[in-house]
């Protein structure tokens, strides 16, 4: 055997007989090399196609929409919007064929940037043509916002929190991953991209607070049509309604407050088939009505709390029903934030404008798709939840 000169055998050796007798140590790393350079081709190929690259491939964009108009805008400009390849798109934005090439070029894709006329090919669509080439100074912000409303999972979160403030990084961080499946080691990309997103189309609006609140600015036709109604049906796959479940409303009775039961809260709470319900003195009495306030508590499935001019009733029904571990929807004026006790503000809290035109329409819809909501997640709207 082929020694070392410490006297140990080589290793990988093999022992051959030579013609006088001899012996001659052979390295053997042959096979192991062929399998390394298999390896590495596949690592290339696979990143060449884009899914080695940040994480390998996901539902939602990589990047976000202006970072992603690069290769479009390019085609646009060097190629008068025609169809090329791939490669061919990289080449007219001056950027190497790379992973994080194909990466920028499957988000374009996902915002509705970039479309597949043909296997192979890529072409910028009229959407990318009216941000990079306005000719309304309306079509650039339209544009950008329909963008995002295209890009799978982004326009998830983005109709989930929409009139709301964006919570805190750790329940935002919970929310992503548990009920939109982002993987929670790319979370952090996500959270980065979703908000320089939302910035560029002007969906994102920072408080003094810190804060984020996600601002919704469709019409009543958007709402309605492309937005409202398919996340209504969505929330409403597989939910289970009994005739007697209801949603107990806590508000003041005086106008014009007291208004927005019939015009806005019981529509939205028949919306997501829920029997609407609030203790009234008009209908039960003077002396009946802490007793219908205990009883709509405790029977509701779900409850509503309108905390606009902080009335002190609906503060302490509410009080009795956090006590209770109730899931409760809270809504408040934009321009009362400041109505909203300190101590709840953590908590998602529906805010409307009514400087906005559509306000009416727009908290109808999103009252009831959060009442949908919170029959599919109750814990979700349970301030303190009961202890297993």
């Amino acid at each position: 055997m082929a020694k070392t000169d410490k006297g140990q055998q080589e290793p990988n050796t093999v022992v051959l007989e030579s013609e006088v007798g001899g012996t001659l140590p052979t390295k053997k790393p042959i096979k192991k090399k062929a399998a390394t350079i298999k390896k590495k081709k596949a690592a290339k190929k696979k990143a060449a196609a884009g899914g080695g690259a940040r994480g390998g491939k996901v539902k939602y964009p990589k990047d976000s929409i202006l970072d992603s108009l690069r290769i479009p805008q390019a085609i646009i400009d060097q190629n008068a919007g025609e169809a090329c390849t791939d490669r061919e798109g990289a080449g007219y934005a001056k950027i190497g064929w790379t992973g994080e090439t194909a990466v920028e070029i499957s988000s374009a894709l996902k915002y509705g940037l970039l479309e597949r006329p043909s296997p192979g090919q890529i072409k910028p669509t009229d959407l990318t043509r009216k941000i990079v080439r306005p000719q309304d100074p309306k079509d650039k912000l339209i544009a950008l916002r329909q963008a995002v409303m295209n890009a799978p999972v982004i326009s998830e979160v983005y109709t989930k929190y929409r009139s709301e403030n964006l919570p805190d990084s750790e329940f935002l961080v919970n929310t992503l991953v548990d009920s939109f499946s982002v993987p929670r080691d790319q979370v952090v990309e996500f959270i980065k991209v979703f908000t320089t997103t939302l910035k560029e189309a002007e969906l994102l609006e920072e408080l003094s607070n810190g804060k984020f609140r996600v601002l919704d600015v469709s019409s009543p036709a958007d709402t309605s049509t492309q937005v409202g109604e398919e996340q209504i049906k969505k929330l409403s796959k597989g939910l289970t309604v009994a005739a007697d479940d209801a949603c107990f409303v806590m508000m003041p009775f005086a106008n014009p407050i007291g208004g927005y039961y019939d015009s806005i809260y019981k529509p939205a709470i028949e919306k997501a088939k829920l029997k609407a319900d609030r203790a009234d003195a008009d209908l039960y009495g003077t002396g009946k009505i802490i007793d219908q306030i205990w009883k709509g508590i405790t029977s509701a499935r779900v409850l509503l709390a309108e905390l606009t001019n902080r009335n002190a009733n609906v503060l302490y029904e509410l009080g009795l029903a956090h006590a209770l571990h109730k899931p409760v929807i809270l809504v408040c004026s934009k321009a009362n934030e400041g109505d909203v006790p300190f101590d709840l503000r953590h908590v998602r809290v529906i805010y409307y404008d009514k400087d906005d035109p559509f306000w009416g329409t727009k908290l109808l819809e999103k009252v009831a798709e959060n009442i949908l909501s919170v029959m599919q997640e109750p814990k979700d709207a349970v301030l303190f939840p009961e202890k297993k």
